[in-house]
């Protein structure tokens, strides 16, 4: 019988500046099977410089680098090497870092309280579609949306008096996380709400927008000035 073919290896690259944490990681990707280390970098010059290198599958980031923020190589790889997922390794558990994160690129918000064995499974993850978020970020995130009020079931389709379509908050807020990338069951565990009542808002916007795909809405929002970017 055949051998079944091995799956390809996720090609890793790797910014941390904490030597114990870095050698954490390199030891736990050097006994997986699926996972290459390909760079590692310890300040955001050498992060940016490994970036002229060809594209990793995901990129590691600390954000306290002695030379600056980690934010800048994010931003970078996302115009370098925009097939990469960008997963955010930090101490910084701020909601300041943590939006600027995300609207930089950033598809992973890990706080380092994981061990490096967990940290190859969120690897794996993140490079599957994934978004892994700490627990205590999640939080974060739920809180700054759950600041706007309950949106209203039968919310009609009306312009705003600049010819705005007329989105609630939750489906606003639906849309801006989608645009982060965000899956339906991240979004809606974001949210504290079921896979079923996202996809409702996600119908609603499409409704309300006239279109018929994520990229349309996204399109279309910025369009009209409903989303920043």
């Amino acid at each position: 019988m055949p051998s079944k073919p091995a799956s390809p290896l996720i090609h890793v690259a790797l910014v941390e500046d904490d030597v114990h944490f870095q050698n954490a990681i390199v030891t736990a990707i050097a006994a997986s099977d699926d996972v290459k280390l390909v760079s590692v970098s310890s300040t955001r010059a050498e992060g940016l410089q490994a970036l002229q290198s060809a594209p990793a599958d995901v990129l590691l980031v600390d954000l306290g680098l002695p030379d600056g923020s980690g934010i800048d190589v994010i931003q970078a790889a996302h115009l370098l090497w925009p097939s990469c997922a960008v997963m955010v390794c930090t101490t910084f558990g701020d909601e300041a870092h943590v939006l600027r994160s995300i609207e930089a690129g950033a598809s992973g918000y890990l706080l380092k309280d994981s061990a490096p064995d967990n940290m190859l499974a969120e690897i794996r993850s993140l490079h599957g579609g994934g978004s892994p978020i700490s627990p205590l970020i999640a939080r974060q995130i739920l809180t700054r949306f759950r600041q706007a009020p309950p949106a209203v079931p039968d919310a009609r389709v009306l312009p705003s008096a600049e010819g705005q379509t007329l989105l609630s908050n939750r489906e606003k807020q639906v849309l801006e996380l989608i645009t982060k990338g965000f899956t339906a069951e991240e979004i809606a565990r974001l949210m504290q709400v079921s896979v079923h009542t996202v996809q409702t808002y996600v119908r609603r916007v499409y409704i309300k927008l006239k279109v018929s795909s994520k990229a349309e809405a996204i399109y279309e929002a910025r369009n009209q000035g409903l989303l920043e970017g």
